[in-house]
């Protein structure tokens, strides 16, 4: 009979009964309860920063309002406290100027010995321009609000930062029973895996986000409905379901490359495929983000560049000879970065210009 004890040379571990796999299976299922309930502990207490983290995104986010009334913001010091529209008869009593949108600090000024709020109009600066930034308030409309709105932070951000250990415990569990190269190439994917995973929750944070925010209220005002106060709730589960669905569309070069490797797909199919893919990139596109073209072209864009990575990757791999194809790749290489230097020169100087 053969010794279960015994360990093979090209496996990972020792070969143990069904029973043990059980016991270890339940331990990792400890671990993580464990290392999840500690980590929804500490975001539980630190709520208010998590929170502060989630509407960045918000503030950052800019509108413009239709129509053509003048619209006026008034500030109070640094603090805004609101805007108005005002019609062409009540711009002209006032005497406004002709921009479309205008600042109004209030102010305490003297008179005599009597102190009264009184206001200027700024000419300039961040408030008197076409766009401006959104009044959004998040609310709780219930008793249990300000309850549910801590668990569903203490759950998405404990996810965040107990991931590295959930990660750790079921490696230790998977890795045993694998061989010394599938071990290799899992944990390179991993890694990589890893990187895209928060390479795609950042680029949503930072560039998709404030875009889906803006086109979710200017379309309700072009609705013509009021948006000035979000349920508390439904934005953080949007928030965070989107930075979770972008996240997870960047680990598709890993799912991909991982095919090849195991021989499942080639260069050749991968290259037959690009036409489909256009079309899933679509579609999730518009299932993972806002309702709204922008943003879905947004995700698409970076979605095909991945997949269009992974196929030239993948021919790489095919070639007979490395150092002519890495020349190819390299040359490709500098092409796709001159034309990203281009789209992001245009988008930086030439946007501003053409939306004023």
């Amino acid at each position: 009979m053969a010794d279960l004890s015994s360990e093979p040379p090209d496996e990972g571990g020792p070969v143990k009964s069904f029973l043990e796999h059980l016991e270890d299976f339940r331990w990792v299922l400890v671990k993580i309860s464990v290392a999840l309930g500690l980590a929804m502990l500490i975001c539980l207490v630190g709520a208010n920063y998590v929170m502060a983290i989630l509407k960045w995104p918000l503030s950052r986010a800019t509108v413009s309002y239709p129509g053509t009334n003048q619209v006026v913001n008034v500030n109070f010091g640094t603090n805004q406290l609101g805007h108005f529209s005002l019609t062409p008869d009540q711009k002209k009593s006032l005497n406004l100027g002709t921009n479309r949108f205008v600042a109004v600090t209030v102010e305490p000024i003297m008179i005599g010995t009597n102190q009264v709020l009184g206001w200027h109009v700024e000419t300039g600066g961040r408030n008197a321009g076409a766009e401006q930034p959104m009044q959004i308030e998040l609310v709780n409309l219930g008793p249990a609000g300000g309850f549910i709105v801590a668990i569903q932070l203490a759950f998405y951000a404990g996810l965040v930062l107990a991931a590295p250990f959930l990660l750790y415990f079921i490696a230790s569990f998977v890795f045993p029973a694998l061989k010394m190269h599938e071990q290799k190439y899992i944990l390179r994917g991993l890694i990589i895996g890893l990187g895209l995973f928060f390479a795609g929750v950042l680029f949503c944070y930072f560039a998709l986000m404030p875009v889906a925010l803006t086109a979710s209220q200017m379309y309700s005002n072009w609705l013509g409905l009021g948006a000035s106060q979000w349920r508390a709730e439904e934005y953080i589960s949007f928030v965070c379901k989107f930075m979770l669905g972008m996240g997870l569309g960047f680990e598709m070069p890993v799912l991909i490359l991982t095919l090849v490797k195991i021989g499942v797909l080639n260069y050749t199919m991968l290259a037959k495929a690009r036409r489909y893919m256009i079309v899933i990139n679509m579609v999730l596109g518009a299932v993972l983000t806002t309702p709204e073209i922008l943003t879905q072209i947004l995700m698409f864009i970076p979605l095909q560049l991945l997949y269009e990575l992974s196929v030239w990757i993948a021919w790489y791999w095919a070639q007979p000879d490395r150092k002519v194809a890495r020349r190819k790749v390299l040359f490709a290489f500098i092409l796709a970065l001159l034309a990203a230097a281009a789209l992001w020169a245009g988008w930086v100087y030439g946007w501003p210009r053409i939306h004023k």
